[in-house]
């Protein structure tokens, strides 16, 4: 525990970068656990390759769809849609649906990273607080991730415990529903209170908008300061001195300048005004829909294959490659690249650069997540998950308590739910015999639930949020961390509520 109490202090009091606190936190645990230096060395950085060649590829992907969505114009039509037809009071329930409904087959970071630039812009265009809109997206997702098959979590303890799949989706579903509503909009309304989060600039999916050109007129629906004039040097200034601006309804333009000065500091956003600018289209909505659920119905797809397909059939093996998340996040980006970006009238450099400005903002972020990972993984190879699990051997505790609690202290330990699930549905397999199916299947919940409580800095998924939303430590903690306890402990109450029905 030393180790994770060096990190809370170097971030919190001494106020030491997460990504260095990170590093500096597992040397202290390494030291502690008596654990030798090359040992932890290879372990740390094990740690951050496996974390970075899965999680950070599935975030820049992202990131690359996100800039093109936000840049065309695709986020602002699907914003101006649903705010259109849900009400402000309603916001927060929408994404909690829209989130469960996406979750069933994303893995959580994949999620995260597509429902991001939607939720930034909602706020922003809406004026409702962010964490009333971001809590209920995470909260979708989260439960999903720990209580659902296909999600790895669930399938191990179901497959640890010899569990029937379908019974276990189907009780999973049921105790979903009521977790989400309670961690997700009601908490999020709550919370909103006390933590007024603002979204990171770098990462707020806007388009520049840019002045009307000196003696023409604004574009509809804008206004201009009484008696402004263009910047000597600048488009406007171009467009008064005879160059014409082709303009699209909206009066936006984009340069060709950005393949030469990559990242803006925005997703796509475009370095200066000084390029050839070219007319722009704005996507239709269905169109920039169909390109963000691409990867989910790809992997959706995979997921009903491993269902309902034999293993080593074609139809099987074709959707386990195009299902797998690096794939179908990769088709996703391709397709948008026509869709949102050749449509829109982007050119092919101006493509590649809203590609290449999509990358810089994210850096951090996965540098963050990434030393998080190997922090994780010398936690896991200094054999913190092993004492806790000896010591609940011992304890004489029903199976659905045994599991969860055995799941929550290797999760608090560690950072891992995976982890987490695999050691508790080892421990409690033996008792799965003595339990009848319904039996089985609740205990596979009662791990899943256990898996998710308290989220924290060893947690490479508390650095994806903070850093996303632009929180602090403090502040991830009251709400992350809370939410995570939440959905953990509710979670586990439907369980038990269950356990007296069937």
């Amino acid at each position: 525990m030393l180790g994770i109490v060096a990190v809370v202090l170097l971030i919190a009091w001494a106020k030491v970068h997460p990504f260095l606190s990170l590093i500096l936190g597992a040397a202290v645990l390494g030291v502690v656990a008596s654990v030798a230096p090359d040992k932890m060395i290879t372990s740390f950085t094990g740690g951050v390759g496996t974390t970075v060649g899965g999680v950070g590829l599935l975030i820049a992907l992202g990131a690359m769809i996100g800039g093109l969505l936000a840049e065309s114009g695709g986020a602002d039509g699907i914003v101006t849609r649903v705010v259109g037809r849900v009400s402000g009071r309603a916001l927060p329930w929408a994404m909690a649906g829209v989130a469960a409904l996406i979750g069933l087959p994303l893995f959580f970071e994949v999620g995260v990273v597509l429902l991001v630039p939607i939720v930034l812009l909602v706020s922003m265009r809406t004026d409702v607080p962010l964490m009333k809109i971001g809590i209920p997206a995470l909260a979708g997702l989260s439960v999903l991730h720990g209580l659902v098959p296909p999600h790895p979590g669930p399938l191990v303890a179901i497959s640890s415990l010899n569990a029937d799949l379908g019974l276990t989706l189907g009780l999973g579903l049921l105790v979903a529903i009521p977790t989400v509503i309670i961690s997700g909009p009601v908490f999020g309304n709550f919370i909103a209170r006390y933590v007024p989060a603002t979204a990171p600039a770098a990462l707020l999916p806007t388009r520049r908008q840019p002045t009307a050109p000196a003696g023409s007129a604004a574009p509809a629906g804008s206004t201009a300061p009484a008696g402004s004039t263009a910047p000597a040097g600048s488009a406007q200034a171009a467009g008064s001195a005879g160059t014409t601006d082709r303009r699209d309804v909206d009066g936006d333009l984009l340069t060709d300048d950005d393949l030469v000065n990559p990242g803006g500091g925005r997703p796509g956003e475009p370095v200066d005004d000084s390029g050839t600018e070219t007319s722009r289209r704005t996507p239709a909505f269905w169109p920039a829909v169909i390109t963000v659920l691409l990867p989910v119905v790809l992997m959706l797809l995979r997921a009903i294959g491993e269902l309902a397909l034999d293993e080593g059939t074609a139809g099987r093996k074709t959707l386990d490659i195009v299902g797998t998340p690096i794939v179908a996040l990769l088709a996703g980006v391709i397709l948008a690249m026509f869709t949102l970006g050749y449509q829109a009238g982007f050119s092919r450099s101006q493509v590649s650069s809203v590609l290449g400005g999509s990358l810089p903002p994210i850096a951090g972020i996965l540098l963050i997540v990434a030393a998080g990972g190997g922090f994780k993984q010398v936690l896991v190879d200094a054999g913190v998950g092993n004492l806790v699990a000896d010591a609940a051997k011992d304890a004489n505790l029903s199976p659905l308590l045994l599991g969860w609690l055995v799941a929550v202290g290797i999760r608090v330990a560690t950072g891992s739910a995976t982890v987490a699930t695999i050691t508790a549905a080892g421990i409690v397999a033996p008792l799965a015999a003595t339990l009848d199916r319904p039996g089985v299947a609740l205990l596979a919940l009662a791990i899943g639930c256990g898996s998710l409580f308290f989220s924290h800095v060893n947690d490479a998924g508390f650095w994806l949020v903070k850093e996303y939303f632009g929180l602090t430590v403090g502040q991830t903690i009251k709400s992350w961390s809370v939410m995570e306890t939440l959905i953990s402990v509710i979670g586990f109450a439907g369980v038990l509520l269950l356990d007296l029905v069937v």
